[in-house]
């Protein structure tokens, strides 16, 4: 059997309109029994193929407990073909919470179920279907249960449903997964992404599922919608070749800013070795510098005891001339004075 891909927006809108099927496919995601479904106005969702591209649904749906008892709860089913930025689906409920129609008259917010339709993967999350839900603890992590559920708790709090549509890999073991099977994109036409092929004889014994495979099929026989499922290929084409060019855009800078950290880290390590270096420089002038202080006091020194040498040698000099001139032999002066004969040989010769 050949049917629509309902992760094309305006197939999945044609889909959700019909209360029988908005039923099943919420009943299935919820697990409880949905008995009536009013589709909201949906004056926000994205079926003009504005720039946004996220395609959204509200519902006030009213369910049975397993108890017989019926309550209203709104839910609100965001499905998006690309990966889109959290603030989005943020952006949305805060529209629900903002919306005094979604107020009870006694002040409290009506209970609300988030539900998010991704066709792309989060991280490495293997589960196509994960159930997030609030809890109330105490101080000590304790769950609380006294008391609970509570409407102004309730108000402030929502519970979400996450469907990771490539995750849906045919495998189908309970009511969920038979539901959600009409959404696997592992069953595209390959010559047409359109259309998804399934087994009919799978679904024969569902009611509920063979009505929405023919919901399906006739809207993959009407040639509006095969059309306006062309436009929207084409808008997600020239969103894709955007977002690719500015992956691309953002893996190049990102290379280019590794690069500039890696040549900054060098130069700091250069910068540090210069460092080092002229400090080491610093160091060795420094006692160079104490050195030729040194040297210079050395020297001084030296002068000073030339200079005292000198002077003996002038005296002593003088000396010897006056006792060479009162008829003394060198060698009685050499004695008297205390110096060498030749000492006084020189300076008598002098």
């Amino acid at each position: 059997m050949t049917i629509a891909n309902p992760l094309y927006d305006v197939v999945f809108k044609y889909l959700m309109e019909d209360d029988r099927i908005a039923r099943t496919i919420l009943s299935a995601l919820l697990k409880k029994d949905v008995v009536a479904v009013e589709m909201r106005p949906h004056e926000y969702s994205n079926i003009e193929r504005n720039s946004l591209s996220v395609f959204r649904i509200d519902f006030a749906a009213t369910i049975r407990d397993v108890d017989g008892k019926e309550s209203l709860i709104l839910i609100e089913v965001q499905k998006t073909w690309l990966e889109t930025e959290t603030l989005r689906f943020r952006q949305y409920l805060a529209v629900h919470y903002s919306n005094p129609k979604n107020i009870r008259p006694d002040g409290n917010a009506i209970p609300m179920v988030a539900v998010y339709i991704l066709g792309h993967k989060l991280g490495g999350i293997k589960e196509p279907v994960l159930y997030v839900s609030h809890q109330s603890r105490d101080y000590d992590g304790k769950l609380v249960t006294a008391g609970m559920p509570n409407a102004f708790v309730d108000s402030l709090t929502h519970d979400s449903i996450i469907v990771q549509v490539p995750l849906l890999q045919g495998q189908i073991n309970n009511r969920l997964d038979m539901v959600l099977s009409i959404f696997d994109q592992t069953r595209k036409d390959e010559n047409d992404m359109r259309m998804l092929l399934l087994d009919d004889k799978a679904y024969s014994n569902d009611a509920d599922m063979d009505y929405i495979l023919r919901r399906l099929q006739s809207a993959a026989a009407d040639s509006a919608m095969r059309h306006n499922m062309n436009v929207e290929t084409e808008y997600f084409s020239a969103i894709e070749k955007r977002d690719s060019v500015i992956m691309m855009r953002d893996k190049e800078l990102a290379e280019k800013k590794v690069l500039l950290d890696e040549q900054e880290a060098r130069l700091g390590e250069q910068e540090a070795r210069l460092g080092e270096q002229e400090a080491r420089l610093g160091e060795q002038e420094a006692r160079l510098g104490e050195q030729e202080a040194r040297l210079g006091e050395q020297e001084a020194r030296l002068g000073e005891q030339e200079a005292r040498l000198g002077e003996q040698e002038a005296q002593i000099s003088l000396m010897v001339k006056m006792l060479l001139d009162l008829g003394k032999t060198p060698q009685e002066i050499a004695t008297s004075l205390g110096v060498d004969l030749d000492v006084v040989m020189r300076l008598a010769a002098e």
